[in-house]
């Protein structure tokens, strides 16, 4: 075994020492970073573009949300995880990403009817395009060999075939129009690291009767080209000595190490905790390998530490720094608020404000829009939601990124315009592109570009009538009053119904049943006694979004029934359609912001809440309502409170939620 080889895997065993203990523990000031946060601290701390979390074992949930501490174990096999993401982070960092040998990837396009209507320029929208979602392991350039089939009248224009990134047009190759059945097209493009959904269509297709032309498969190959090397961002973050040129002097390590490990573990390190780092270094060098390559071994001791893959609540400034960038950022600090935490400004009133509103401000803030808003609306199953192809066509990949994209962006403008929270029940306004706008039937959207478009004088409003929200609380085949009517009072009210109870046969599905509405099949089915008492709040509540089928399309006839969207609740409150119901859910305003309380706050502090935290929660919707529910109001509400503020061994381990 090669020294730096040996001497590595020995150091892995060593550091992951204290893990082991740490968890078979159960400390409750130990808070395990979850895989979306573990990949934003390495992209944070090192400017590497890699998610190597996404190879680790799923994270359990609890209480609605994956950044639960009580429910974060530590398996065998996540510690084998840290072990590998570990080298490859840090050698990234300083050599550049590991080298990626070409592959090629393969997509189809699933067979659809031809519908030659509703599309524009892009070509995006009719069903001759193919979408998909590839994963990208490095920056460099990608074949994309599209192979088109079906004819085209031969008396006009060329067919332009284009690729497109993320609803961006990438390249574009002018092709022979006619018989198009196996012509290959094949384009270089240059694509950055990571997930990205993928498109191949006709740019300024213009149908003609008799047309059948598609893109039939895409085949995506590489990477060719790749970058060399370390990125710039890397290069930055990881030598603050400033010896880019590679002369380094005996104080580098020492600088570079404390700065690194200071901003990994979110506080200032100890000078024995630097000489351990450091002493890695000199031993690698001793051995006849390069600085570089000791660095990388103390790079891996630290993110193999404890320190950097458990939160641990010391009971010092640096804590409320870290319970902030995890909470709004899922990150580590940044420079600024490890420089208020040292200084002990962090809990002044004023500067906490101010770094709220800072950090809401960044562009970090997505990641809470990705993390806290799609668990909270359940929009991140809209991943592995797949409505019938037969009863649903239209239905495609990037029909679901246009659909997530749109609950993306309508959170994230009410952060970044600190709106009112109550704009979730009932803004008169949304963000689509012309796949989305052909969907709710909006006109006058053209191209892949998401714009704001108003809402007002269309039954929809608020993110109830997202067609993300309407999919993932939807059956594969049909609508559900149930799921939905949950969905509202689990999501908005907390008020989630229990389980069902055992031996309740399902609702009727066969061929008799679906000779009936859907409201009359409901209420046989709810005439069993052991189901009343739940089905009388969900039903009502689904039966007011009945109008959107499975994919959140309007509807006036569910197949040959009229659709009924009436409905009373328990108490006699009635209502008709989505905007009446909307209407209902508005008219007690604090039950929803009492609700998007507990839940921000359960995401902030990473446990259940109990019932000694009534108090806060009350505190914290009074200061949303005289902040005129503004999304800065609840935030400084949490951050404020004493469940937050005071972070430490003092409190008791929280049980996991069943």
């Amino acid at each position: 075994m090669a020294p730096v080889e040996g001497m590595r895997l020995g150091r892995r065993l060593v550091v992951l020492l204290p893990v082991l203990c740490l968890a078979a523990r159960g400390q409750v000031t130990a808070h395990r970073l979850n895989r979306a946060e573990y990949n934003s601290s390495v992209r944070d701390l090192l400017g590497v573009d890699l998610s190597p979390a996404d190879d680790f074992p799923q994270d359990d949930s609890g209480y609605g949300f994956d950044n639960i501490a009580g429910v974060l174990s530590v398996a065998p096999v996540l510690l084998q995880g840290y072990l590998n993401a570990a080298e490859v982070v840090a050698h990234a960092a300083l050599f550049g990403p590991p080298h990626s040998h070409p592959t090629v990837v393969h997509f189809a396009n699933p067979p659809r009817a031809l519908a030659l209507t509703g599309g524009d320029a892009t070509g995006l929208s009719f069903a001759t395009a193919l979408h998909a979602t590839n994963r990208f392991p490095v920056d460099g350039e990608y074949q994309f060999v599209a192979t088109l089939g079906g004819k085209r009248p031969p008396v006009v224009d060329p067919l332009s075939v284009g690729v497109w990134i993320d609803g961006k047009l990438a390249a574009s190759t002018q092709t022979a129009t006619g018989d198009e059945e196996g012509k290959r097209v094949e384009q270089r493009v240059k694509v950055t690291a990571g997930e990205h959904v993928v498109s191949a269509s006709f740019v300024g297709f213009v149908p003609l009767e008799g047309d059948s032309v598609r893109v039939r498969t895409l085949d995506i190959g590489g990477p060719f080209a790749a970058a060399p090397g370390p990125s710039p961002e890397s290069l930055r973050l990881v030598y603050t000595c400033g010896h880019l040129d590679g002369r380094h002097t005996p104080a580098c390590s020492r600088k570079i190490l404390s700065a690194l490990a200071r901003r990994a573990f979110r506080r200032p390190v100890t000078a024995e905790e630097v000489k351990r780092l450091t002493s890695l270094v000199t031993m690698v060098q001793k051995k006849g390998d390069s600085f570089e390559e000791g660095l990388a071994v103390a790079m891996e001791a630290i993110l193999t530490s404890p320190h950097f893959l458990f939160r641990i609540d010391h009971g010092s400034p640096y804590d409320l720094a870290s319970g902030l960038s995890y909470f709004l950022w899922s990150s580590i600090p940044d420079e600024e608020l490890l420089r208020l935490a040292g200084r002990g400004a962090l809990r002044r009133p004023a500067v906490l404000q101010a770094e709220v509103r800072r950090m809401l401000a960044d562009p970090r803030s997505e990641r809470l829009v990705e993390n806290f808003g799609g668990q909270w609306l359940e929009t991140r199953r809209l991943e592995s939601v797949e409505p019938d192809r037969k009863q649903f066509p239209e239905f495609d990949d990037y029909l679901r990124y246009s659909m997530r994209r749109e609950s993306e962006l309508f959170f994230a403008n009410l952060i970044r315009q600190d709106r009112s929270i109550l704009d979730f029940l009932d803004a008169r306004y949304t963000f689509v592109n012309r796949r989305l706008a052909d969907l709710y039937g909006i006109p006058g959207v053209e191209g892949a570009e998401f714009r704001r478009v108003e809402l007002a004088g269309t039954p929809r409003g608020g993110v109830l009538t997202e067609a993300a929200v309407l999919t993932v609380s939807s059956y594969a085949n049909r609508t559900s009053p149930v799921l939905r009517g949950k969905w509202i009072l689990n999501n908005f009210l907390d008020a989630a119904p229990p389980p069902p109870p055992s031996g309740v046969p399902p609702l009727e599905e066969g061929a008799a049943a679906a000779s009936l509405p859907i409201r009359q099949r409901m209420e046989a089915h709810r005439s069993n006694p052991a189901c009343i008492g739940c089905h009388a709040s969900m039903d009502p509540l689904g039966f007011g979004l009945e109008h959107f089928n499975a994919i959140g399309e309007w509807r006036a006839h569910d197949g040959s029934f009229p659709v009924d969207s009436t409905a009373e609740l328990p108490g006699g409150r009635k209502f008709d359609g989505a905007v009446e119901l909307e209407t209902v859910l508005r008219a007690d305003p604090q039950a929803f912001a009492e609700c998007l309380t507990k839940k921000l706050l359960t995401y902030a502090l990473g446990r259940g809440l109990e019932n000694g935290d009534q108090p806060a929660v009350d505190d914290i919707v009074k200061q949303v309502v005289a902040g005129q529910y503004r999304f800065s109001s609840l935030v400084l509400g949490i951050v404020n409170s004493p469940q937050f503020q005071v972070r430490g061994a003092e409190r008791r381990t929280d049980v996991p939620h069943p």
